[in-house]
């Protein structure tokens, strides 16, 4: 596990290439992004969204998937997979 960022109560501004940085370091196949809402809720919001594209289009240029982007809440979390966000490449068969 590696922190990239941290922001405060109300927002963190995130770099995408500075996502990738141990993981182009480590050899890494691929990621997972994690971050939290300190509200509580962990609906992803807009700039959630947003930054996930970013970061796939990212991880293709780079060949390291991301493989999911989860948001944490108080009591809960939320899977943006799960959700219906789309991280597989087009034409590339994922692993059983």
């Amino acid at each position: 596990m590696s922190t990239c960022y941290a922001g405060n109560v109300s927002a963190s501004l995130v770099r995408v290439g500075e996502l990738f940085r141990d993981a182009v370091r480590l050899d890494a196949s691929g990621v997972i992004l994690v971050h939290n809402h300190p509200s509580g809720d962990p609906t992803p919001s807009p700039d959630d969204l947003h930054l996930t594209a970013e970061a796939i289009a990212a991880g293709r240029l780079l060949d390291i998937d991301v493989l999911d982007h989860v948001v944490v809440g108080h009591d809960a979390w939320v899977s943006l997979r799960d959700r219906g966000v789309s991280f597989d490449r087009p034409g590339r068969a994922r692993a059983a």
